[in-house]
């Protein structure tokens, strides 16, 4: 019988638990991995490109998909599938069970595509957005705003889509088409539109399409969110008076760019919707409005003013007549001319120091 050294004794002894470390955590994992019951909440997780299975696997957990990362880790390696994980944004259920997840992460299924519409978004941005997060050309997703069936539903006098499509965040599953996402987005503007603001509207004397184009102009004027049933309110009291509503975003959107401020020759533009040369609202929205634009027009301030001038802070100084009024801009004027004078004044003390 061969007697068996001390080294040799160590070394068997430091195998079998290993192997038997192996067994219980390999037991370990498919227990969990069987347990998970995928009935929570749906979260999203971003694995981004070139993860390795332990960031993927930390985030996760962070987001509560699984519990235990580094068993996940173990069991992902014994099933041989550590590796060729897909990145991208995925949609999943809390506490899911480790088989299903591993499968999504390998196959790229749950991939989701999340676009966000900023308030005051024009048609043509939200198309950009839409088409660079789907991977759909932005012409599909204007065709799918000008469709007829879509237009009718909503009653919309306009020949798009514009001011419509609701702005908020999204998320959209992988190979979501153009007309879909179209879909869920209209969707969601009948969601948010109350009952009692089609009531509000008789009160008003307007129909939606004109107290939508109203709450568009406040959303693209406003910077301070108290501002808005102000504004609103300028604009119906000159509604009222049959004046000409003079709102430098109509011009804007008639131009079809955006500047920084609209000077004297930009007011000539042909288009129904400059108001400085048609009365009264123009054919529709300029851009999607808000949840807070759109109740700013169905309930503005109780205010007399007819005349507002911006200020480079954002704020607005408000005015009943017109002499107050051209009081006010030369104000404005001169703190706009302020701002713009400051970078100048800079390089020229920093040319003077050299």
């Amino acid at each position: 019988m061969r007697c068996v050294s001390r080294a040799e004794g160590a070394y068997r002894v430091h195998r079998v638990r290993r192997i038997v470390r192996g067994v219980v955590a390999t037991t370990m994992c498919a227990i969990v991995a069987a347990c998970g019951s995928g009935t929570g909440a749906a979260v999203r997780v971003a694995i981004p490109p070139g993860a390795t299975l332990r960031i993927a696997s930390d985030s996760l957990a962070k987001a509560g998909v699984i519990r235990f990362p580094r068993l996940f880790r173990v069991y992902a390696s014994v099933r041989r599938s550590d590796r060729g994980i897909k990145s991208g944004t995925y949609a999943l259920h809390k506490d899911a069970g480790w088989g299903f997840v591993l499968d999504a992460l390998r196959g790229g299924k749950g991939i989701v595509h999340v676009v966000t519409i900023p308030e005051g978004f024009s048609l043509s941005q939200i198309a950009a957005a839409v088409a660079a997060k789907l991977k759909v050309p932005a012409d599909s997703v204007m065709r799918a705003a000008s469709d007829t069936a879509l237009l009718h539903q909503l009653d919309v006098p306009t020949p798009t889509l514009e001011g419509y499509l609701f702005p908020d965040t999204y998320t959209f599953q992988d190979g979501t088409t153009a007309r879909a996402a179209v879909d869920a987005m209209v969707r969601r503007f009948e969601q948010v539109w109350k009952p009692e603001w089609t009531a509000r509207l008789d009160t008003l004397h307007l129909s939606r399409n004109d107290v939508m184009a109203l709450a568009s102009i406040v959303e693209k004027e406003a910077k301070v969110n108290e501002e808005r049933p102000v504004i609103a309110a300028v604009y119906l009291n000159r509604l009222r008076d049959g004046m000409l509503l003079q709102a430098d975003p109509t011009v804007q959107y008639a131009l079809g760019k955006h500047v920084a401020r609209v000077f004297y020759k930009d007011l000539d533009v042909d288009s129904p919707y400059n108001t400085y040369k048609h009365k009264g609202l123009p054919p529709g929205p300029i851009a999607s409005p808000g949840r807070a634009s759109i109740e700013a027009a169905l309930y503005p301030a109780n205010v007399p003013y007819e005349y507002f001038v911006a200020f480079p802070d954002g704020h607005h100084e408000f005015r009943a007549d017109l002499k107050s009024h051209e009081a006010a801009k030369l104000e404005a004027r001169k703190a706009w001319d302020s701002l713009e004078a400051k970078p100048l004044a800079r390089r020229a003390d920093s040319t003077r120091s050299k």
